[in-house]
């Protein structure tokens, strides 16, 4: 069907679109959802622009497939010429703890709050789908459901739709839930009035861009992914860029803090999905206990997590890197057994774990290891480990 002619099932009275609407909050209030809110398709003419700006800078960094669909995410209309509505919803997923707090627990990991119990994307879609098919089966018409893998822009879309706005930190914020909120969408060829896009009310603050770690914040409302310790500890493959190893601190999954800073938070509420609310294994998890891992441990420790996307020899590098940064003579011992790990990725990162927990002589009586490696990004870690200046 062509946008200028829709099919009659779809052309619906401006009463019985509002009736769609309250069906649809009430139904989503129901399956664990915080808010929604509707936008039209068109509802963010800039944003192919914007996109082609940031990939233009090299803020995407290693993460091609956002350079490689910019056109299908510029717009809902190019990923689905029929969408007539696009029904943007927020779960909550607010902890019951401080998150920062954990900072300070140096031999302990720090888990970012989304990844600390079951993959939200499981969780959601399952929650959309529900939602999706009963309103499909009370308006008609056809709906496809999205959740973050697809590529539609979530957050400028919530903000077209009026579920927050987009802070200084490029993160959604709504003045009622605060800035823990998951996105999902639900395309729909039915034709519903679109609210009121939210305005900003970030004000003079300046706490999120203030407390980041990384200086991963050109600018207000700007965000270079190559310095965020979630890009860092996530999406990047290969080994941490040295600039930035000490501060990730403890941080092995992601990072909360611009999130946790936001004082719009005053609002937010602890999660009510009980599957997203924090494992206690990985509320403040040794990090000794990690560095033991085998790609099987890993696998079943992390069995429903998102953390396990990242894979057991990606995660040990930050966790080593956290090891690294602890202080923790109790941690020389693990570090060294991965020394000889399979994985060039781990060696490297055990070197400068040890490097930061021992001392040059400490070093030197293990300096016969570096003769011997193969892989020149660990043989790198091992000239700088044993260097007269260090790291």
């Amino acid at each position: 069907m062509s946008r200028s002619d829709p099919d009659p099932a779809e052309a619906i009275t401006d009463a019985r679109a509002g009736r769609l609407k309250a069906f649809l909050k009430a139904e989503a209030l129901a399956l664990g959802f915080c808010d929604l809110a509707v936008a039209g398709p068109d509802a963010s003419p800039d944003l192919h622009q914007r996109l082609e700006h940031f990939v233009a800078l090299g803020r995407h960094g290693s993460m091609d497939w956002l350079a490689d669909t910019i056109d299908r995410r510029a717009s809902p209309l190019t990923l689905w010429p029929e969408v007539r509505s696009v029904i943007m919803l927020a779960m909550n997923y607010g902890p019951d703890l401080d998150p920062l707090a954990n900072l300070a627990r140096r031999s302990n990991a720090s888990v970012s709050v989304y990844a600390r119990n079951r993959d939200y994307h499981d969780i959601i879609k399952g929650r959309l789908k529900q939602l999706a098919g009963r309103f499909a089966a009370r308006a008609g018409g056809d709906v496809k459901v999205f959740v973050d893998t697809a590529p539609v822009m979530e957050k400028p879309l919530a903000e077209a739709a009026g579920l927050g706005w987009i802070g200084k930190h490029t993160n959604l914020v709504s003045r009622s839930h605060g800035s823990w909120l998951f996105l999902g969408s639900i395309f729909t060829t039915i034709e519903l009035a679109p609210d009121t896009a939210e305005t900003d009310h970030c004000g003079s603050c300046r706490a999120c861009l203030d407390i980041c770690p990384t200086d991963a914040f050109p600018a207000p409302y700007q965000i270079d992914a190559r310095r965020c310790i979630s890009y860092l500890t996530i999406e990047n493959k290969g080994p941490v860029p040295r600039e930035f190893r000490r501060a990730m601190g403890n941080r092995i999954y992601g990072c909360d803090d611009c999130l946790a800073a936001c004082p719009w938070n005053k609002y937010a509420v602890v999660a009510s999905e009980a599957k997203l609310i924090a494992r206690d294994d990985l509320i403040s998890p040794p990090l000794a206990g990690f560095l033991a891992f085998d790609d099987a441990a890993f696998r079943a420790f992390f069995t429903g997590s998102p953390v396990k996307r990242i894979g057991r020899d990606r995660f040990l590098r930050n966790v080593l890197i956290a090891a690294g940064n602890s202080g923790d003579p109790a941690l020389v011992a693990p570090c060294e057994g991965l020394l000889s790990d399979a994985s060039p990725l781990v060696r490297g990162a055990a070197i400068w774990a040890l490097s930061n927990l021992t001392g040059p002589d400490y070093m030197g009586r293990l300096a016969a290891r570096a003769s011997g490696e193969a892989d020149e990004d660990v043989r790198e870690e091992w000239r700088m480990a044993l260097s007269p200046s260090g790291d």
